[in-house]
């Protein structure tokens, strides 16, 4: 599958105030106005181009929004202060009282736990099912249903969804099909395979540096402006709005995504690749082996990979901690959460970001203790680093 979305950031151009190569920042909480009608018109939506209050918006929060746009190929997008801020706004705008939602069930333990605790006060229900089983998907929709959810590649099990699949699924039942697709921007183009809503934990590769939380929601313009409306916009009056400074920060990260990616997926590819030849339980959605390679190729835009997160199991909890330990103290990386930075960063999801599902459940989805989720850096010598971590693996027993 092709996809120009690096050209479409590329063109993208702006001079900042005084004919900068950046766009110049805007360090405002509030805006003034030449009149009191135009105030009154802004508050009702109806103008272009003003700007009233910076929960609402900012110059320097709507060019990241534009690039964003651009990534996803949708007609708009609006950006927040972290991941979740993305992802309750969009539940909350679609959903009310006596609604039902279906969600995969491997995705972030954070999405997870909102799901599953959090919207159940509000009288929402939530069905998780295997994304991968159309069928049970299926069975799962009932006339309540306000939206299907899942993930593009699954945190931390990397399940692929069938987007295409889904989003004919939600059509059929009118319904829109929201994507998470942190894992994979650039990789996957979910709006090119029918999703309605795209969400990004921003707060990954496409900042690519840790050093900031934020998120995005790429959609229509209707839904966008929807979410930011004065009046009943989840995105407006729950108050998740990204702050101007880190909004700019981010938006020079993302002009070079491309290179990023192409490398994080090299890298994970060849330790991927060689640790399954050195007889580990290795999930990659690039290798043969995983259950949704075929649907990753099918729907992957080839020249970005197959992405920068993989899997290995080493047996149990024990082994897993020695093992990150032992690689963090050798250099080769970090024992902490999160991805998409340009070191190597590693966790044992069971006991961290997915610790909010409960270990019945991990069991039943086949997450176990001895799982390692790494997020690989962008390694010059990749060679290298496999020697130096397969190194470690033998000097715990994990390999011979």
């Amino acid at each position: 599958m092709k996809n120009k979305a690096a050209n479409r950031i590329l063109d993208l151009q702006y001079f900042g105030e005084f004919g900068g190569v950046n766009p110049s920042i805007s360090d405002s909480s509030t805006y003034t106005f030449l009149s009191a009608k135009t105030m009154f018109d802004t508050f009702e939506g109806n103008t272009e181009g003003c700007y009233l209050y910076s929960r609402h918006s900012s110059p320097s929060n709507l060019y990241l929004g534009e690039a964003l746009a651009a990534l996803e190929g949708t007609e708009a997008a609006n950006v927040y202060a972290s991941g979740m801020g993305a992802i309750t706004s969009v539940l909350l705008q679609l959903c009310a009282s006596e609604d039902h939602i279906v969600s995969s069930r491997t995705i972030y333990g954070g999405t997870y736990a909102f799901f599953k605790n959090f919207i159940s006060k509000f009288n929402v229900d939530c069905s998780f099912v295997d994304i991968t089983d159309i069928e049970k998907v299926r069975a799962s929709i009932r006339p309540n249903t306000k939206m299907i959810y899942c993930e593009a590649v699954s945190n931390p099990l990397l399940e692929v969804a069938d987007l295409k699949a889904l989003a004919a699924l939600a059509k059929e039942h009118q319904i829109p099909l929201v994507v998470d697709n942190t894992f994979s921007p650039l990789t996957i183009a979910p709006t090119t395979l029918g999703a309605d809503v795209v969400i990004h934990s921003l707060t990954k590769f496409i900042n690519g540096s840790s050093d900031c939380v934020a998120g995005a929601v790429c959609a229509s313009t209707d839904f966008c402006l929807a979410l930011k409306d004065v009046n009943n916009g989840a995105g407006m009056l729950l108050g998740s709005t990204l702050d101007s400074l880190r909004a700019a920060s981010i938006l020079k990260n993302l002009r070079t995504l491309h290179i990023r990616i192409k490398k994080h997926s090299e890298n994970a590819l060849y330790l991927a690749e060689n640790f399954e030849k050195d007889g580990l339980r290795v999930v990659y959605p690039g290798l043969t082996s995983h259950s949704g390679h075929a649907i990753m190729k099918d729907q992957y835009v080839s020249e970005y990979g197959y992405g920068g997160i993989m899997t290995i199991d080493v047996g149990d909890l024990s082994k897993a901690n020695a093992l990150m330990e032992l690689m963090q103290k050798n250099n080769l990386g970090y024992l902490a959460v999160s991805l998409g930075f340009y070191k190597t960063l590693f966790s044992a999801p069971g006991s961290s970001t997915s610790s909010e599902i409960s270990e019945e459940e991990q069991r039943a989805m086949g997450l176990t203790d001895g799982l390692i989720r790494f997020s690989i850096g962008l390694d010059n010598d990749i060679k290298r680093t496999y020697e130096s971590m397969k190194a470690c693996m033998i000097s715990l027993g994990i390999l011979k």
